[in-house]
């Protein structure tokens, strides 16, 4: 085996045999990540060109009935300061991204008990009402199948749900033993059946990963083939258990997103916020190594400090227009576009079709 010539595999075939993803990681060198980063722009460019999609992030709750070990908002972080947006609030935040360009709104929050199925499917049904012309992304975990319909039926299009790790034993090291891998699985299974398009995802550099549980990572994307993959670098929040372990690189994220890239050609990649705290020009590096979606924040600039998965979060002080503009700006100077489109996968176009 020889880097090269898996990596020209890759971009042909879009999968690869589990020993064949461990040589890859094991075996990188400067040459070798420059190449990668090179095909995967190839890719993307050839498939989207320089259009690069925005989604509007709605952070509505930082309350979670979860415990992961990771993350700043979990049930056990007695310092946080938590809130729920109002559903007055939330359709605030949509008019203001509407009138910003954003034709596609994430909702995103801790699993919070407060809201309950019905509100969610009023709050969907709301927005769908208004905006008829945006997608709506929830992105509220895991939930049973008979509610993910309702949430579609009342107008979801997209759900984000990161695996997180697609190793039992990983996964437990990251998780309370309350949290079950196979429900993990089995929720993402069912969303697809239901006909979102579906996101996973995972941390980059997470504590106990491996170049063999990050091959078992790609094995499930290649086989799973979701409309959108959302990965950023571990970083570490200073309440939780993993506040002393080391945060995730630069380098190795961008490895990710790139060999993400060459599985699905058509997929929806995000430069994530978190690529952006560890680098003052993160999500600049991803969009150049295969992503092509950006998050600007239009939570309520009071609450965004309140929302911190991690440490150090970037833009929690800035309006909605001044994260867009640094943004539009930022892509401009690299030579990329931000659109005013929902920025559906043509990947799910496809199978929707079909």
């Amino acid at each position: 085996m020889n880097t090269p010539a898996i990596m020209e595999k890759l971009k042909r075939e879009h999968r690869l045999t589990k020993e064949e993803w461990i040589f890859l990681f094991d075996n990188r060198t400067r040459q070798s990540d420059e190449k990668l980063f090179r095909m995967a722009d190839e890719v993307r460019r050839e498939h989207f060109g320089n259009k690069v999609y925005k989604r509007g992030l709605i952070e509505f709750t930082n309350y979670c009935r979860n415990d992961c070990y990771y993350c700043g908002i979990r049930k056990s972080n007695l310092k946080v300061s938590r809130y729920r947006l109002s559903e007055e609030e939330i359709l605030s935040c949509c008019e203001e991204g509407y009138r910003l360009g954003f034709r596609t709104f994430v909702l995103q929050g801790g699993e919070d008990g407060a809201f309950a199925k019905e509100d969610m499917i009023r709050i969907v049904s709301a927005i769908r009402s208004r905006y008829p012309d945006c997608a709506i992304t929830l992105s509220i975990g895991e939930w049973d199948k008979a509610a993910y319909q309702e949430f579609f039926d009342a107008g979801a299009d997209r759900y984000l749900l990161r695996h997180e790790t697609a190793n039992k034993e990983h996964y437990e090291s990251l998780h309370p033993k309350q949290m079950n891998y196979e429900r993990r699985i089995e929720c993402l299974q069912a969303l697809k059946e239901i006909g979102y398009q579906v996101g996973c995802g995972f941390m980059v550099d997470s504590p106990n990963q491996t170049s063999e549980t990050l091959a078992e990572d790609m094995m499930f994307i290649q086989d799973f083939r979701p409309a959108m993959v959302g990965i950023g670098p571990f970083v570490p929040h200073h309440d939780t258990p993993f506040k002393d372990k080391q945060s995730g690189t630069v380098t190795d994220t961008l490895f990710c997103i790139a060999l993400l890239r060459l599985i699905l050609p058509f997929g929806l990649i995000p430069a994530t916020t978190a690529l952006g705290t560890i680098s003052e020009t993160g999500r600049e590096q991803g969009i150049r190594c295969g992503a092509n979606v950006v998050m600007p924040n239009l939570s309520p600039t009071i609450v965004r400090k309140k929302y911190e998965l991690y440490d150090h979060k970037i833009c929690t002080g800035e309006e909605a227009a001044e994260c867009v503009n640094c943004l539009n700006a930022r892509m401009e100077a690299i030579g990329y576009e931000i659109v005013v489109d929902r920025g559906d996968s043509p990947l799910w176009q496809g199978e929707k079709k079909a």
